[in-house]
């Protein structure tokens, strides 16, 4: 073991212990504290390689080596406890913010033996590519200069990784995914039936049949309140809300299920509808239920709403292996809807509004040039939780008004387009418009701030003031901060509504100011609010 490398991997344990923006699983702190260590160590003996290759040589007696090594050792005692502790700490007081319960204390111990594991496991994984490459170089000698030799070994090894990872490994992978999650997304939820009212997809008026809409599909046009349960909440007469879906193996192109859609909302005859709402689901299909039945009982079920599956894989995997089909998938059911909504007559059109979460919200917005295109061609826009990558989004908040945040920024004033943590957020004294565009995300939604460029690059919303969810201790911190908001996300839908990636009942106040409506009160919304959260 390097001395170095030891000091530099202990630093890099201290810092993993810093608090991010969601509390982590015991599991999950030790894999985030292993790869530091391992990254730490590594740096550091890359750095005391590089002084070497300068001719800096450092001759230490014997005795000076031994004091080094226990001051290093030390130094270990007592700052791995004490870390592992504090990080406890502040890990139950980021759970306290988020609203979630406390863990045992005594975790800690188990976060030290699986860092220890993955920091080992990583250790001998860089040793085997290290030593590959050296019996590449000695083989290169052969044939070419020692330094030729060695840049050809690295090569060599580099191009090796690359083509294992992004090639017949990667691809391999995702069309086994693919096949293995098309086969259960034959299952239905519990307690979802197929739906007999004709105003939805899947039900016997219906052309989609109900065993191709895929398991999300089915659950989406088989729950949701109908005619009944609205008027039982809003007191007022209500339409039966309608729910045109199409899945993904019911064409061969995306394309051409976003035109099955449309062919839905033909039959329902969802043009004549107040509001006509097109939203972008997630990787296998599904639709947000807070989102979507908060709109139809605010407008008295006189809604449709458009939406199809485009993918077979999860949205984790989605997030990750496949950024391009969302992107199609939005712009082709958007696309397909517009070109009819348009020709519509103009006093008789339904009020154009879309919405996303998540890969939605990043396909849903690729309709759209930017958001001056958004606001000038849609009554509305709610997406949620907004992954950092999406252009549409950097866009906006890049062009924010000077002395706003990028948690929560104002856009010319706020004039058609708004940010907000709650619904309290959009409340800004500048006029609103009557097109009106909402990006809904949350300050410790890990989904909306995690980006490669963490790595060495500190982002504006840790120079910020934090919002009221996220720890005020949290800081930037060189390849950690990167690690701790990657590993965020895994379960970054597992907390209570209105934090990290979890978007509920919120919505109904968000939808009453996008389409405000003069007979509406907040009682009537609050109402919704309390039949979305079973209150």
């Amino acid at each position: 073991m390097h001395p170095v490398g030891l000091a530099t991997a202990l630093v890099f344990f201290t810092w993993s212990m810093s608090p991010s923006l969601l509390p982590r699983a015991w599991y999950l702190q030790g894999l985030a504290t292993g790869i530091s260590v391992a990254l730490g160590y590594g740096l550091g003996c890359t750095a005391a390689w590089l002084v070497r290759s300068c001719g800096v040589t450092a001759t230490w007696s014997a005795r000076t080596r031994r004091i080094g090594w226990w001051v290093l050792g030390l130094a270990a005692l007592v700052l791995v406890p004490v870390f592992l502790v504090l990080g406890a700490r502040w890990q139950n007081y980021i759970r306290d913010l988020v609203a979630v319960e406390p863990t045992n204390g005594a975790n800690v111990l188990l976060v030290f033996l699986i860092a220890a594991a993955v920091w080992f496991v990583l250790l001998e994984a860089a040793r085997g590519i290290r030593a590959g490459t050296r019996r590449l170089s000695a083989f290169a000698r052969r044939f070419v200069p020692r330094p030729a030799a060695n840049v050809a070994g690295l090569v060599v090894a580099v191009t090796l990784g690359v083509l294992i990872v992004n090639g017949a490994l990667y691809n391999g992978l995702i069309a086994f995914a693919n096949w293995s999650f098309s086969g259960a997304d034959n299952d239905t939820a519990a307690g979802v039936v197929e739906p007999t009212a004709p105003e939805r997809s899947g039900s016997p008026a219906s052309a989609q049949a109900w065993d191709t809409l895929g398991q999300e599909g089915r659950t989406f046009v088989g729950r949701g309140p109908d005619a009944a349960q609205i008027e039982a909440v809003t007191g007022r007469p209500a339409l039966e809300p309608i729910r045109a879906y199409a899945g993904r193996e019911s064409a061969d192109s995306v394309p051409a299920v976003a035109d099955l859609v449309v062919a839905e909302l033909d039959r329902t005859k969802a043009w004549e509808r107040k509001v006509l709402a097109v939203n972008t689901t997630t990787g296998r299909g599904w639709v947000n239920p807070s989102v979507a039945s908060s709109l139809e009982y605010l407008e008295g079920g006189d809604t449709a709403i458009a939406s199809m599956q485009y993918s077979f894989l999860p949205s984790p995997l989605a997030f990750i292996a496949d950024r391009e089909t969302p992107q199609v998938a939005g712009r082709a059911l958007f696309n397909a809807v517009f070109a009819r909504w348009i020709d519509l007559p103009v006093e008789s059109r339904p009020k154009l509004v879309v919405f996303g979460e998540s890969l939605g919200s990043y396909g849903g917005q690729n309709a759209f040039a930017g958001y001056q295109d958004m606001a000038t061609r849609v009554d509305g826009a709610l997406w949620s939780g907004t992954p950092n990558f999406t252009p549409q989004w950097r866009e906006v908040t890049a062009d924010r008004d000077a002395g706003s945040t990028e948690i929560r920024p104002v856009v010319d004033g706020g004039r058609s387009v708004r940010f907000a943590a709650d619904p309290a957020d959009l409340d800004l004294d500048a006029e609103w418009g009557p097109r009106r565009i909402v990006y809904w995300q949350h300050a410790s939604d890990p989904i909306v701030w995690w980006s490669p460029s963490l790595l060495f690059n500190e982002p504006d919303w840790l120079t910020e003031p934090r919002g009221r969810d996220v720890d005020p201790n949290m800081g930037w911190l060189p390849l950690v901060t990167f690690w701790q908001v990657t590993l965020d996300m895994v379960f970054s839908a597992d907390v209570p509504a209105g934090h990290g990636h979890s978007y509920g009942p919120e919505a109904a106040d968000m939808w009453a100011r996008i389409l405000p409506d003069p007979g509406r009160s907040q009682a009537d919304t609050d109402r919704v609010q309390a039949a979305l959260t079973g209150e």
